[in-house]
């Protein structure tokens, strides 16, 4: 009897890039992303948002974002390629969802070191007046706009000089955003004042809406956004089948466990005189302006507040720095999917994308003046981010029934439940959003689709559009986008759905799309053959 011949799988490859990133240097990229201008802003956020139960909010999000890494880490290994939050969609579902995904991961990436500039200004402000005005929360013109252009164009600078120096500069601040937090968590916890907890007469003044609002809109899933930065760099890593899943669950059980424990010394060491209205009764201008600096200057902790300030320039310096790296791989991956033209797939002797970074710096300029503050932005990023990362869990399970038999180095138990869950979770986030965040993230998302149809057409070789695979795409976007608008969160939207209805119709909205998304996948074969084009050098990138 003949034996039936088991094909294994072509792996996709890059080229121009070099694998000169190691294991700390990957789990470092996702860590120095995690622990930027999340921690200096999130906790006194997320305390005004949902009172002392914002505790609850960091646990929510933690294992949202474990259940959503769970997936990146077998993808990751499995296909380790520059710019793999947008590319996974492109091979299990076509050029379609590939686009819409990977617009999603390049747009969160885009607007993150802008971001991070204004975290620098606000806590700098404290120094130089000129550059933050504190009354409208903006960075002010001109002084805090060219300051900004400064920032970035150094984050640019530093991304030209080969990813090996990225990885070792992003590696050593890593290590400073990591000990000043825990720093302060040490010294705080000797300040502590239980009766914090139920200031305002409980420990959750504004119910579970708030718990769960704050997750999205008060900086809470932002703060622990950037674990998938090591899949973004897994073409540069060496030996990602088993370097890529530790890099990234690693980074973000260190990062989630840093940022809980933040929440509960921030709570419980402000001064009872703070509260005495409760959590949203916080009119210190210090506090507000830069909020654990605030907290050690009223305690007389002068020291603390004077490294916390320095560290308001580290901390943000080394996330700006790495999604700068970030934008530019995942254009790179647009490109050699073939949305982008393949001048974003040219790197230069040193393995450096530098067109990229070059459209990186200019877009990221562009975000200045619409979003002006941190807080402005931190929705529409977690928005778009984790619309990115519901890409993934979809990905995930077409790939486990197109070839069940490819070599998977890190294998996620339970997928046939963990994959959608995660999808669920995903979507529950973007809804938590609110509606006010969605349909602007709706005019970002309809002018990206112009501009990379505008792009494709001038391009020969451009996949053919598979409709099909992604004809629950559409719906998907629209059904969350009027969800959104009958639901809880707002400016804008109606409330008509009720608290808990809502959560369970985003539940069953979210499993019908993933089981459509199951059944109209690329087949086999043609999954196979979209991988199999970028397993070599193309034609055009050639000599480059």
């Amino acid at each position: 009897m003949a034996t039936e011949q088991v094909v294994t799988p072509t792996r996709p490859a890059d080229v121009g890039l070099k694998r000169d990133v190691g294991l700390i240097g990957g789990m470092f990229s996702s860590e120095g992303s995690i622990i930027g201008s999340g921690w200096l802003f999130g906790s006194l956020l997320a305390a005004q948002a949902a009172g002392a139960a914002a505790i609850i909010s960091w646990v929510i999000a933690t294992v949202a974002v474990i259940l959503l890494a769970l997936n990146y880490a077998e993808l990751g290994a499995m296909y380790p390629v520059a710019g793999g939050t947008g590319r996974f969609p492109h091979y299990a579902f076509g050029s379609v969802a590939g686009i819409s995904f990977g617009f999603f991961a390049w747009l969160q990436a885009v607007v993150v070191a802008p971001v991070e500039c204004f975290a620098v200004l606000q806590y700098g402000s404290h120094f130089w007046p000129a550059v933050y005005n504190a009354k409208t929360d903006n960075i002010t013109v001109p002084t805090g706009f060219l300051m900004t252009v400064v920032l970035m164009a150094v984050f640019t600078f530093i991304n030209f000089l080969a990813i090996r120096w990225v990885a070792h500069t992003n590696s050593t601040l890593t290590w400073w955003k990591i000990a000043v937090p825990v720093l302060i968590i040490i010294v705080l916890f000797t300040h502590f004042h239980s009766g914090n907890f139920t200031a305002g007469g409980s420990f959750a003044p504004f119910g579970p809406k708030g718990v769960l609002g704050a997750i999205s809109t008060a900086g809470v899933m932002f703060a622990l956004l950037g674990f998938e930065q090591a899949d973004q760099l897994a073409g540069e890593i060496r030996n990602p089948q088993k370097n890529l899943p530790r890099a990234i669950i690693g980074a973000i059980l260190i990062g989630a466990t840093i940022y809980l424990l933040l929440q509960i010394v921030f709570i419980g060491a402000l001064p009872p005189s703070q509260l005495t209205k409760g959590f949203p009764g916080i009119s210190n201008a210090d506090i507000i302006a830069g909020p654990f600096a605030g907290v050690a200057g009223l305690l007389g902790l002068v020291w603390l507040a004077a490294i916390v300030r320095l560290d308001a320039f580290i901390s943000p310096f080394g996330t700006g720095l790495i999604y700068v790296t970030s934008t530019s791989r995942a254009s790179y991956g647009l490109g050699r999917n073939r949305y982008y033209p393949q001048l974003f797939t040219r790197t230069d002797r040193r393995g450096v994308p530098w067109f990229g970074l070059i459209i990186a710096f200019i877009f990221g300029l562009v975000f200045l003046l619409p979003f002006p503050s941190w807080h402005s932005l931190v929705k529409l990023i977690t928005s778009a981010s984790v619309l990115m990362y519901a890409g993934a869990p979809l990905a995930l399970g077409a790939f486990r029934r197109q070839v069940p038999e490819a070599n998977r180095p890190y294998r996620m138990g339970g997928a046939a439940v963990i994959a959608p869950l995660a999808f669920i979770v995903a979507n529950l986030i973007v809804y938590w959003s609110g509606f006010e965040t969605l349909w602007k993230l709706g005019i970002c998302i309809v002018i990206g689709y112009i501009l990379i149809g505008i792009m494709m057409a001038f391009d020969k070789q451009r996949p053919a559009l598979n409709w099909k695979a992604a004809s629950w795409l559409p719906v998907y976007l629209i059904g969350m986008g009027i969800i959104s608008w009958q639901g809880q969160y707002g400016p804008d939207n109606t409330s008509r759905i009720p608290l808990w209805w809502d959560i369970l119709i985003v539940a069953v909205f979210s499993l019908i799309i993933y089981y459509w998304a199951m059944a109209t996948r690329l087949s086999r074969e043609e999954m196979l053959k979209v991988v199999g084009q970028q397993s070599t050098e193309p034609e055009a990138v050639a000599g480059s």
